[in-house]
């Protein structure tokens, strides 16, 4: 028996103060569109921005339904859109920001097992790496310089 070691690697920003004008930016955006999700059983509420290589900006909010496994979060709200907007375009960045309504969060939250499995077919689709942000309502800024990071053993078409 051999074992194998999987390890990830963030840049840590104590706030949004620490971050670039361009990132920044997306930062704030996915802060004003996590308002506008439609949480009204979670009370959980995601926005994510994400910057295409055509300078293009889409946003995404988690989108709730009664039947539970018939919402979707608001990173493949935007991940989706983007694809289905610009289909020859390629995801540079994307910021997500995460709060709930009932609780003050202060810890970033990174993206679900299923959002990371989507941002994953687009980066690998695309053979770039995506940077991703992700923080709660206020508080530090998490980096990862790619989905990789998020999801070391990854399930891509190579094994279908």
């Amino acid at each position: 028996m051999k074992n194998i070691s999987v390890t990830s690697s963030f840049s840590v920003y104590e706030s949004l103060e620490e971050l670039s004008p361009e990132v920044k930016d997306l930062m704030i955006q996915a802060i004003e569109i996590r308002k506008k999700a439609y949480a009204p059983y979670s009370r959980f509420r995601v926005g994510a921005a994400i910057l295409l290589d055509n300078g293009k900006v889409v946003l995404g909010s988690n989108q709730e339904n009664a039947a539970y496994p018939s919402g979707l979060c608001a990173e493949r709200v935007a991940i989706f859109q983007a694809g289905a907007i610009y289909p020859d375009a390629k995801i540079l960045k994307m910021a997500i920001s995460a709060t709930a309504d009932d609780k003050e969060m202060t810890e970033p939250i990174p993206p679900c097992g299923a959002c990371r499995q989507s941002i994953a077919e687009y980066e690998f689709r695309q053979d770039l790496p995506i940077e991703i942000y992700f923080m709660a309502a206020v508080g530090k800024v998490y980096k990862s310089d790619s989905l990789r990071n998020l999801l070391p053993l990854m399930f891509d078409k190579n094994f279908l």
